[in-house]
């Protein structure tokens, strides 16, 4: 007999199940966030004369200076150390068409016949709301509000703007003004031995609540900007870190390797190091001098 039809037959109809909490954390969404990391063709930079060289390195330097102040949150320079490129410029803008106007404009520099793309990566910045979202969905659960009814989007929507405006100074960052920048994409763990994404909210919530206490204790000495890349990128996260002092970062992410949300789920990508310096300092980075290193005044 069809359960639901068991009670056209004189029996009790079936009791509902209860609606389980969705698995997802909501999250509040800010700025684009584009990576370049480029090598200078130094073979066929030192073929011109001094004249040419200066010429394009002053037009650069020009357009990086304008990019360094764009009011959406601006761009940086920064010369790479190791193999991985030469150069690693971070673009902060309002959206995915400012990111596209900042790439459109270095393709169009007399340089970029003089850079090699050694890789970039694509993100928006993002703060995850764990302990908020269980919160909110533990009282939606106790009064009887089905998951993504009208009254439960509702109140998300209504719970999403508060936050969003309070946050809205680390949704909308600039380009901290700091001398060294670590960033790396990451990923959590989707084995099947360990799954992060098949761990319950309220666990996932407890060990993002571990890993944020150790980021804290570095409040001071590393400004961190989390952004993710689900659907943007070849990984689900990208981190990266400012700081005056590079030991920092080392100090950083090894006390967070010990963490369980790091230790049991994390799963890292490329690092990659640069030291910043002022788009003034183009044309020495360019002639392989080392520039006045640190970000341009304020």
């Amino acid at each position: 007999m069809n359960p639901e039809h068991a009670h056209s037959h004189g029996r009790p109809p079936l009791p509902e199940k209860p609606a389980k909490m969705p698995p997802h954390p909501l999250t509040l969404d800010g700025s684009a966030l584009l990576h370049q990391m480029f090598r200078i063709r130094r073979a066929s930079w030192r073929a011109l004369d001094a004249a040419e060289q200066a010429e394009i390195a002053a037009e650069a330097a020009a357009v990086f200076a304008e990019m360094e102040a764009h009011p959406e949150g601006g761009s940086a320079l920064f010369a790479q150390l190791g193999h991985k490129g030469d150069l690693l410029i971070p673009h902060f803008r309002k959206n995915f068409e400012g990111l596209n106007e900042a790439e459109l404009k270095i393709a169009s520099l007399a340089l970029s016949d003089y850079l090699e793309p050694a890789g970039s990566y694509v993100s928006i910045v993002e703060l995850g709301l764990y302990d908020s979202t269980v919160k909110l969905y533990e009282s939606l659960h106790e009064a009887g509000v089905r998951p993504h009814d009208e009254e439960w989007n509702a109140r998300v929507k209504e719970r999403m703007a508060e936050q969003a405006e309070a946050m809205a100074p680390r949704l909308y960052p600039r380009v901290p003004a700091h001398r060294y920048l670590c960033f790396y994409p990451m990923d959590k763990k989707r084995g099947e031995d360990k799954n992060w994404y098949a761990a319950p909210i309220e666990r996932r919530r407890d060990m993002m609540r571990e890993h944020g206490m150790i980021g804290r204790g570095y409040a001071g000495r590393v400004k961190q900007i989390i952004s993710g890349s689900i659907g943007f990128d070849d990984w689900e996260w990208a981190v990266d870190l400012f700081a005056d002092d590079p030991k920092v970062f080392k100090q950083l992410i090894y006390e967070m390797r010990f963490d369980e949300a790091s230790a049991v789920y994390a799963a890292f990508g490329p690092f990659y190091i640069g030291l910043r310096f002022a788009a003034g300092e183009l044309g020495k980075v360019l002639a392989a001098k080392p520039p006045a290193y640190g970000p341009p005044p304020q």
